[in-house]
Order: C-alpha cells, then structure tokens, then sequence
C-alpha cells in the first residue's frame, strides 16, 4: 500500500454513508449451494421459482437440481470441469446452475443471444465438457460449434416446460422432437439420479468463468470464486431492507454477473422467490410485476425507460417494491426524477464489473445519490465497508478528491485474474488490484462518479461491445476497404454502434446491407445500428485509423 493510499482512500470517507447494519461484518457460506441448502432446510415448501404459472419449492428445486448433478457426475464430469450454461431466464437455467455446481463443476455463463462463431470460442477456450442450451439453438446452430470444441455432453432444454401459460410474447414457438444426439434437462432431473457426494464446494473453488472484453478486445473469462458470490450475496442480504422469504425479480439476465449475484445468489441467501420470465419484454415484465409482488429488481437504465413508456404501466406495477437498483450501465438524473415521479420508487444507482463479480460501489438505501454540480453526472453511490475504491493516476498513484483519474479496485469481490491469461491478468490485476480502465473521480465524502471509460469499449444497454470484434466481421465482407466502429450517444441505449467504412474499388453496397451482415454475424446489441461510407477514413501518419476524430463526426 503506497502513502497516498494510507493518508486517503484507506480512511474509507465513505463509510459514514453507510448504516450501522450496513458497516457490520458478514460471514458468507462457503458456496450459494450452501446457502441454497440452508433454505431448504429453513422453508422446504416455500417457492423457490416462479415461472409464469409455474412454482417449484424450495425442495422441488433441491431434488430436481441433485439428480442434474448425479447425471454430470454419473458421464463423468469431474471436479473443476467446465460446464456452459446458455439459456434464457428460465427455471432450467437455475436447475443447471446448481447441478453443475454440485457436481464440482465450474459454470460458465454463455449470452443466449450470442451466434454460432461467438460461441465457438468460449467452449473452446474454456474447454467446456458440458453443455445446457434451449433445444432451439442446438438444432440451428449449435451442434456444429460444439462440434469443434471439447464438448462430450449435451443437455438441451424446452422453455415451454415448468409452465402451461406459454405467453406468445415471449414464448411464442413450439416444442421440437427429442434430439437423438443430447439428452433433455427436465428428463434427466426427473430421473433421481444420486448428487455427488464427494464435490463439496469451499469459497477459494472458482464457481464461474464470466466471460467479458478486456483491454485487449478479445473475449476473456474473469475467474469468479464462490466466495467472492457469496461475499456480494450476503452485502446485499444485510444491505437492503428486503425481508426473509420476499420475491426477487430476475429482470437482469442471469448469465449476466449481475443478474447471478444481486438476484440468484442474493435471493437464495434470503430463502425468497426468484420470479423469472424468460426474457426482457415490457408487457410481460409488468404482468409478472403485477402477479408476484416483487420486493426487489435490478437492472439497466434502458429497462426502466422502457418500462415507463409501456402504455398500460400504473404506479400499482411497482408498488410492491422495496428496493430497485439499477446498474450494467449510467443512470441518467432525470431518468432518476421522472420515475420516481411517475411510479414512486427511487432507483438508486450502482457500478461494478464482472472483474469485481458484481457490485462494489452502490447508493444505500436510506440514501439519494448526489449530482456534482460541475458535470450534471449522478453518483454511482459508493464503495463497500470491506472496499477500497482509489482514483489513480496513470502510474497507479493516488489523485486527490475531486480530480478525474482511472478507477482501481480492491476487495474480497475481486476476481483472481482470467481463465488462461497470465499476461492479461498481470496488466489489469497488478498487485490483485483491479485497475477497471474506467475514468470517475471520488468526493470527499466517499461519493464515487463514473466520467467515461479509458479505452474504447462501447456500452450498449449495459453490454459491453469491443470494437475491433465488430471491425473483424466487417472486414469479412467484400466490399469494405477499411473499417472502424465507434459508440455514439443513443436516447435509448445510453450508446450505440456506429461503423464507418470505405469501400473497395468498384464496390457497391447500401449501408444498410453492412448494419444486416453484421447482424447475422453477432449478438443484437453488438451489430451496427448505423452504418456511414466514407471515401475514406481519417489516418495518422502512420496509417492508423482515428477512432477519436470518427466520434467527434458523430
């Protein structure tokens, strides 16, 4: 620890923000299966899961999640083993999670909207044994990316099950016949298939390899230990005053880190319900809003704007919610007002990263996040009792209150580093420090602001795009020359992807051709929504293409 860091940041200023219950110690189980089976234990018949029309107790989910963890085990999936989950909001994800996670296994959270080639490279870098997928995806595209991987075991699993409702909004398909080459998850769970009992979990075990875009533009897996889950888990817990046994709305996806800690992990540590409804849909969220009474949500700005401009939302829709946070991505002030003039709940804000398995910074509950009267940028709240959050120079020195540098990050919630990359883990983890490559800037009273981002990662809806992924498709396409892929401000999104291109000699395509070959090539939020030809595009002397004069254009 360097001096400035003992004669500032190491006072902590903003543990004066924070209550007496929030400043206590926690002790966190070893494991969120450990605190899953305390709430067996505690209330057995209470719900565990509500799917639409469906409801599975607490021992239902217990049972059916120990015969997923038998089968792992029985195909010989060991301890340590990577398992991929890639499924929307939905009981089955849960099922696998824990069966996984009994089973020793390491989970590792695969985006559902990812496409063929995105997917390809997670199994094959984190040498996935297993993989969970909605049957959907694995007859259109996945079979043959699990193909070219390590996968040996396949489960696939019908969204339609665990509920007879099927709302056509969102589960508006039909049911597919068996696949002869993968078994079906709601089968095996029904098999009584023994769990394990030898793959019993402790808090240095890595629970999940998240993958996000680091530094360097491509994909890499931050090492999320079961302790840190659970550290966060049980912060969250005694944070908010959401009571034992309350429903928790999963409205951030679960493969999402976010969604993993502050609504699964955090609502099994309470015994709560954890309402799902497949996928982010306004309508559908309301009605769920309206039928389960949540206590607590989190989410992005982006869903909350959404939600807000639905035409048949009432104050009555949040009327049961005791907290809501928002997070994944900035939260505007007037958004802030509006809602809370509208609807009555006040959103409060929170920062955190998959680097830091969620949350480390967040606005109290007894408390509003304070505007700086200089940039008009609402506070992101602040850190924790057991974190330290520095602003550093670009030496790793301390920069006063006040002044905008790098924010860097230490805590129990810290990942150890990224799957298999020891140089990557070196650069953005010196001394286990987290440095995030995001510019904000600390009050004196512990009140942390998030400005912009260091690199050039674009923030869409609260995922996160590296440009040069989107570049390399571009470049795939024979008509373009030269690329390059910006984030522009967007009402909506908070940003969105813009691409510039020049064209080959004698080339001859519509802009919006290039924005729909990406979007057969990437994730939905990744792909450009708009698309600029240029004759060409601005260089240095050295031929490099400037991104910062094509933002300045946009």
């Amino acid at each position: 620890m360097n001096q400035s860091q003992q004669s500032i940041y190491a006072q902590k200023p903003w543990l004066a923000q924070l209550s007496e219950a929030q400043r206590a110690p926690v002790t966190p189980p070893e494991s969120v299966v450990h605190s899953f089976r305390a709430a067996v234990g505690r209330a057995p018949e209470h719900t565990a899961l509500a799917y639409f029309d469906g409801r599975l107790s607490y021992r239902e989910t217990d049972e059916l999640s120990d015969s997923v963890a038998g089968y792992l085990a029985a195909r010989g999936v060991r301890r340590g083993d990577r398992v991929a989950i890639m499924l929307q909001n939905t009981p089955h994800f849960v099922l696998a999670l824990l069966g996984a996670w009994k089973a020793g296994a390491t989970v590792v959270p695969v985006n559902p909207m990812y496409k063929a080639g995105e997917v390809g490279h997670v199994l094959r870098d984190a040498e996935v044994t297993a993989l969970v997928c909605a049957d959907r995806a694995w007859e259109s595209y996945l079979r043959e990316a699990a193909a070219e991987s390590p996968v040996r075991i396949t489960l696939t699993a019908c969204e339609l099950d665990l509920q007879t409702r099927n709302d056509t909004r969102v589960l508006g398909f039909e049911r597919l016949p068996r696949a002869a080459d993968a078994e079906d998850l709601i089968d095996v769970a029904r098999r009584a298939f023994p769990a394990p009992a030898d793959r019993v979990l402790t808090s240095a075990d890595v629970a999940l390899i998240s993958y996000t875009s680091g530094t360097s533009g491509a994909p890499k897996g931050a090492l999320n230990h079961h302790g840190a889950i659970t550290y966060n888990a049980e912060r969250q817990r005694t944070g908010h005053p959401v009571p034992e046994g309350a429903c928790y709305f999963a409205l951030a996806p679960l493969f999402h880190i976010t969604g993993m800690v502050c609504e699964l992990a955090a609502c099994f540590a309470n015994a709560g319900t954890l309402a799902l409804a497949y996928r982010f849909e306004t309508g559908v969220v309301l009605d769920a809003f309206a039928e389960h009474r949540p206590a607590y949500t989190v989410g992005p700005s982006t869903a909350f704007m959404a939600l807000a401009a639905h035409p048949a939302v009432t104050r009555d829709h949040f009327s049961s919610f005791q907290v809501i946070s928002s997070g994944g991505a900035p939260v505007p002030p007037a958004l802030v007002e509006r809602f809370r003039a509208g609807f009555g709940p006040y959103i409060r804000n929170g920062y955190g990263l998959t680097e830091c398995t969620a949350p480390c910074a967040a606005v109290p509950p007894e408390k509003e996040a304070p505007v700086d009267r200089a940039s008009g940028t609402l506070s992101v709240g602040v850190p924790g009792p057991d974190t330290v959050v520095r602003i550093v120079d670009e030496k790793g020195e301390d920069v006063p209150f006040g002044e905008q540098g790098e924010i860097a990050v230490s805590g129990p919630q810290v990942v150890s580093g990224y799957w298999g990359r020891p140089d990557a883990t070196a650069q953005a983890f010196p001394g286990g420090e987290l440095r995030t490559g995001d510019i904000g800037f600390m009050d004196p009273d512990g009140w942390l602001y998030v400005v912009d981002r260091k690199k050039d990662m674009i923030n869409a809806s609260g995922f996160k795009v590296w440009p040069r992924e989107v570049e390399d498709v571009l470049y795939t396409h024979e008509a373009v020359r030269e690329a390059a892929v910006v984030g522009v401000p967007d009402a909506y999104r908070g940003e969105t992807v813009k691409a510039y291109v020049s064209l080959r000699p004698g080339a001859d395509v519509r802009p919006a051709d290039l924005s729909a070959y990406c979007e057969e090539r990437l994730a939905a939020y990744k792909y450009p929504r708009e698309v600029e030809i240029l004759p060409e595009l601005p260089k240095t002397t050295s031929g490099k293409i400037l991104r910062r004069e094509l933002r300045s254009r946009a």
